[in-house]
C-alpha cells in the first residue's frame, strides 16, 4: 500500500483505487471539504503525475473522460483549490510522492486499463440529500426531485412564479458555470420539452450566481443529478419506427431507417448531406410525418 499524507490532504492506495481524503489546511477549497472522501477505482484512472516545485510540488490523478460526474459537469473549469484530484506536496516529501506515482502507473500497467473515455460514471458522485444556497436561490436534491426555491436578490420575474420542484426523470440537462469576471455564473435545469431557456436572470429553473465563496458547492449539486441521468456518452437507443407506414417513402427513407448504426463508413459525406436534405424536402412536402422524419435523419446521422 502507498500512502502519502500532507497538510492538504491524504492519498491512499491499495492497488484496487485512490483514496482521497482532504485536509483541514485553510488552502482547502470549501468544495473538497464539503464533498469529503473520494474513492477513485483503478479502471477510472488515466494517469498520474507529480510536478515539483522549490518550496511545493503537487499530485495529479488524470481521470478518463466521462468517469466523474463533478468532472464532467464542469469540463475542467473548477478553481484549483476546488480540485479533489490535485494534491499539495511539501519539497521535503517529493520522494515519497514519486512512490506513489510509480505504485499508481506500475497497477495501471500490469491491469492494462485504458486511458481512453468511458461511456458510463465510474465514481459515485456527492452524497445525497444536498442542499446549497447560493447567488439568488437554495437547490436541494433527496436523490430524486431537485427544489429550487427564491431569496430576496431574484428578480420577480423568475420569483413570482414561487420555489420549483421537478424530477430527476423529467430532465433532459444539467449545467454549471462559474462567475468569470463580470459575468454571473449559474446552474441551470433543462427540463424535456421546455422552451429554450431564457437567461439566467429571469429563468425559473436557473440559480443565477453572483461570483461568492459558495458558488463552487454548486457544482457539487450538478453533478449529484448528473449521476442520475443517463451518460452523455452513453449508446443511443434505436428510434422506434412505425412498421409499413403507407406514408413512407420507399427507396429513400426507408433505407435511412434500415441502415445500422455505423454502416456506410465510407459513404461520402456529401451524399449524406444531400441525403439529409431530400429526408427534409419529404417532411416539408407531408410526405413523411414528424415521427418518420426524426426516426430517418436520426439514422443518417449515425452513418456519419
Amino acid at each position: 500500500m502507498a500512502e502519502i499524507i500532507q497538510k492538504d490532504g491524504t492519498w491512499t492506495f491499495d492497488g484496487d483505487a485512490v483514496r482521497i481524503v482532504p485536509g483541514r489546511d485553510k488552502g482547502v477549497g470549501l468544495l473538497r471539504q464539503t464533498l469529503g472522501e473520494v474513492v477513485v477505482p483503478l479502471r477510472a484512472l488515466a494517469g498520474i503525475s507529480h510536478e515539483p516545485g522549490r518550496r511545493t510540488g503537487r499530485l495529479r490523478l488524470r481521470l478518463r473522460d466521462g468517469a466523474c460526474p463533478l468532472l464532467q459537469v464542469t469540463g475542467g473549469r473548477l478553481p484549483e483549490a476546488s480540485d479533489p484530484y490535485r494534491l499539495t506536496v511539501e519539497s521535503d516529501r517529493g520522494g515519497v510522492a514519486e512512490y506513489f506515482v510509480d505504485e499508481v502507473r506500475n497497477a495501471l500497467l500490469l491491469e492494462q486499463v485504458p486511458a481512453g473515455p468511458v461511456d458510463a460514471y465510474l465514481l459515485a458522485g456527492p452524497a445525497v440529500p444536498i442542499s446549497v444556497g447560493a447567488g439568488d436561490g437554495t437547490v436541494a436534491f433527496d436523490g430524486d426531485r431537485v427544489g429550487l426555491d427564491w431569496n430576496w436578490t431574484t428578480e420577480e420575474a423568475k420569483s413570482s412564479g414561487g420555489p420549483r420542484e421537478f424530477r430527476v426523470a423529467d430532465l433532459r440537462s444539467v449545467e454549471w458555470s462559474p462567475s468569470k469576471g463580470l459575468d454571473n455564473g449559474w446552474i441551470r435545469f433543462g427540463l424535456a420539452g421546455a422552451a429554450p431557456a431564457p437567461a439566467p436572470k429571469y429563468d425559473p429553473y436557473t440559480v443565477e450566481l453572483f461570483g461568492f465563496k459558495k458558488d463552487p458547492l454548486m457544482a457539487l449539486v450538478a453533478a449529484a443529478v448528473a449521476v442520475r441521468m443517463p451518460h452523455p456518452a452513453a449508446p443511443a437507443e434505436p428510434v422506434p419506427v412505425p412498421a409499413q407506414s403507407p406514408s413512407l417513402a420507399p427507396g429513400l427513407a426507408a433505407e435511412a431507417v434500415s441502415a445500422p448504426a455505423g454502416a456506410g463508413g465510407g459513404e461520402d459525406h456529401d451524399a449524406l448531406l444531400r441525403r439529409l436534405r431530400e429526408l427534409g424536402e419529404l417532411h416539408h412536402a407531408g410526405i413523411l410525418t414528424a415521427d418518420e422524419f426524426a426516426a430517418a435523419k436520426q439514422a443518417v446521422l449515425r452513418r456519419f
